[in-house]
């Protein structure tokens, strides 16, 4: 727990001071008391730097830059510096560069260009983590060890070839047993020897957007290609533990990024970090429901905020200036869904390149006297005031949406029904559905404990694992609640139909039979007629996108279709399984109608919002030794009134006491503790 490291939320962020001259960081030390800095990532990309040829090693520049932040006061996120390698490893070992999937060989710059299964990449990159990690295993500064940076991308090289072909052998064993998972009779593909097989590229069996012809090998690779890069994250992380057991290390995750498989990669991090920068026009409720899953990946553990920007971007398409108030509101809704630290990209604006113009704590004008630098400020000094007050806190949750990586690749690999279907986009409306009533949900795996929720969500849940559905037949028939939507229990783990009926293996729960699929087009939508009221539900509601046809095999059905030739057939049905009940919504609703459905569902069992508050005000709670804390938070620009019902609360950020109906300012933050 990094709670052992600062008994406070570290504050700080992304610092480059090599870009500068001493006088330059002279000054920065100064501005980061004034801000109540005390923690700096450093070393993020500089193996150039560390390491100047192949049999050279400098650390002298570190050595002075620890020990000046240290003596200032500052701790230390140490990073390997293997996000970049050095322009003579390029020169000299092209086998580090990417092969993209047109077949191109990279050349040197930019960003991700290391190939993943480089044996040059992985020596050396495993080399330096080590020298690292001897030389500074007792410096007093290092809190935190940061491997590489952002991990991401696809690499289609010859040692990539190989390494696919060594992961497949040890998944199938046999070719045998490969050709009947991909179904390879299909248009002649059958193997009779590991070496036919090829990565699926645009030369391959992919066109546009990753599509596939052969889902089977395109879906393998995409679990190679995360289980790869991983491989390299855990060299430099095992080399790091040989020389410090203890140590705390971890990389920068990027939200719900769809190239890795985070529930695996989190299995080897000893605290999940992430990098959050959403738009300006990014719903609030997606970048809490990225928050949510950076949760989940280690079974709700509190979460290091690694990166945001204090002000604006610089690769979006319109670069948005942050809003007053809008960094510490977004700062504090991320330690509202679990994160105990607050960091930066970047400290300092960089003088030159891409990112000259992403925001800084410290602008270009080199001063403290910046709006963006008053904001930086004051939230250091309320960190002060909170200490350890929510550090170690947990989030508790009585609904689980399921998220599942191989079931987002194979979706959307897939060639049909239509290329509207957007995994993400389904499961944030869930989920904002239950943000907007404030109802703690947890983003969770087929692998979480189902027991501890009452409701478990499971959008589009097109694959269906082995074991997950007497995993979920056993918490329906345990007394939960479960809903699962069109075009779903449609495939294995293969990505191979399951035959008999849709939804596959999930029909005897769901007592249901789908038996086809219409795809309809952007501007056509068909209706969700209720046949009683459920809740507040009542009435028509819009639907589109996909509609299953379906046959009640049991399922009381609750809503139908009201237009098209299938008019009159079930839209919603509800079947009672054991002591529990498992929903089926055929279509793509309206908000209107899920915010029903899902309050309807909560209502039943007893599951309320933590406070009833008006549109664009969060609430969100975390709980420590028996003490919880309400974070409320306005997204509005205009002040709110929010009722607190007759409990008093301490509001932790202006020691004063709360009770009944309270102002919350625009875009303010109120902490409360339950006296």
């Amino acid at each position: 727990m990094i709670s052992n490291k600062l008994p406070k939320m570290f504050y700080g962020g992304d610092y480059n001071p090599e870009q500068y001259d001493h006088a330059t960081h002279l000054e920065d030390l100064r501005m980061f008391k004034l801000a109540g800095i005390d923690i700096a990532t450093i070393n993020v990309f500089s193996w150039a730097l560390n390491q100047p040829n192949e049999d050279t090693y400098n650390f002298t520049w570190l050595d002075q830059l620890i020990d000046s932040l240290y003596e200032s006061g500052v701790y230390v996120c140490l990073a390997t510096s293997t996000a970049a390698h050095p322009a003579w490893m390029a020169t000299k070992y092209p086998d580090v560069l990417r092969v993209d999937t047109n077949g191109q060989r990279r050349k040197f710059g930019g960003r991700h260009n290391s190939c993943p299964s480089s044996p040059t990449y992985l020596k050396y990159s495993e080399r330096i983590a080590h020298k690292l990690a001897e030389r500074y295993k007792d410096h007093p500064a290092i809190l935190v060890w940061h491997v590489s940076n952002e991990y991401g991308g696809e690499c289609y090289c010859d040692n990539c070839a190989a390494g696919f072909r060594i992961w497949l052998q040890e998944k199938y064993s046999t070719l045998d047993n490969l050709n009947k998972a991909w179904n390879t009779n299909f248009w002649g593909h059958t193997f009779y020897d590991w070496e036919e097989i090829v990565p699926p590229t645009n030369l391959s069996e992919h066109w546009g957007n990753n599509s596939s012809t052969f889902q089977g090998i395109s879906l393998d690779y995409s679990r190679f290609n995360s289980d790869n890069i991983l491989h390299g994250y855990r060299l430099e992380h095992d080399a790091i533990k040989a020389i410090i057991p203890d140590s705390i290390v971890t990389t920068n995750l990027m939200g719900a990024y769809k190239p890795l498989d985070y529930f695996k990669w989190a299995k080897h991090m000893d605290i999940v970090s992430w990098d959050s920068y959403p738009g300006l026009d990014t719903p609030v409720s997606f970048t809490a429901m990225a928050h949510d899953l950076m949760r989940g990946l280690k079974d709700g553990q509190p979460f290091m905020l690694m990166e945001q920007t204090p002000s604006q971007q610089n690769w979006q398409a319109y670069n948005s200036l942050k809003r007053p108030g809008v960094m510490r509101l977004w700062s504090y809704q991320a330690v509202a869904h679990g994160a105990d630290t607050i960091m930066f990209f970047q400290m300092r604006r960089s003088a030159g390149a891409c990112e000259k113009y992403h925001g800084a704590v410290i602008e270009h004008v080199g001063h403290e006297h910046t709006r963006v630098f008053r904001e930086v400020a004051e939230v250091g000094r309320e960190l002060q005031l909170l200490g350890d007050k929510t550090l170690d806190a947990v989030t508790e949750s009585k609904v689980g949406i399921l998220f599942d990586w191989d079931n987002w690749w194979a979706m959307e690999k897939s060639s049909g029904p239509t290329v509207a279907l957007n995994y993400l986009d389904q499961v944030h409306k869930y989920y904002a559905a239950l943000f907007r009533r404030n109802i703690s949900t947890d983003i969770i795996s087929v692998d979480s404990d189902l027991s501890k929720y009452d409701i478990v969500i499971a959008p589009v849940l097109y694959m269906v694992k082995p074991g997950l559905a007497k995993k979920l037949e056993d918490f329906v028939q345990a007394g939960g609640s479960f809903l699962t939507t069109f075009f779903s229990g449609v495939v294995n783990e293969n990505d191979l139909v399951t035959l008999g009926g849709y939804p596959g293996e999930l029909r005897k729960m769901l007592g249901i039979w789908v038996e086809e699929i219409d795809a309809l087009f952007p501007d056509k939508r068909n209706k969700i007629v209720m046949k009683d009221s459920l809740g507040d539900l009542q009435g028509d509601y819009s639907c589109g996108l996909l509609c299953d046809l379906l046959h009640s095999e049991g399922a009381d059905i609750l809503a139908e279709y009201g237009e098209d030739f299938y008019q009159g057939m079930p839209v919603l049905t509800r079947n009672k399984f054991g002591k529990g009940e498992a929903w089926y919504v055929a279509s793509d609703p309206e908000d209107n109608f899920i915010d029903g459905l899902l309050k309807s569902i909560c209502d039943a069992k007893g599951i309320t919002p933590l406070l009833v508050t008006p549109a664009g005000v969060e609430v969100s709670r975390r709980s420590k030794d028996g003490q919880d804390f309400l974070f409320v938070m306005n997204h509005n620009a205009e002040e709110q009134a929010v009722e607190l019902g007759s409990l008093q609360f301490r509001d932790l950020l202006t020691e004063t006491d709360l009770t009944g109906t309270v102002q919350i300012a625009g875009r303010g933050v109120q902490i409360l503790e339950v006296k």
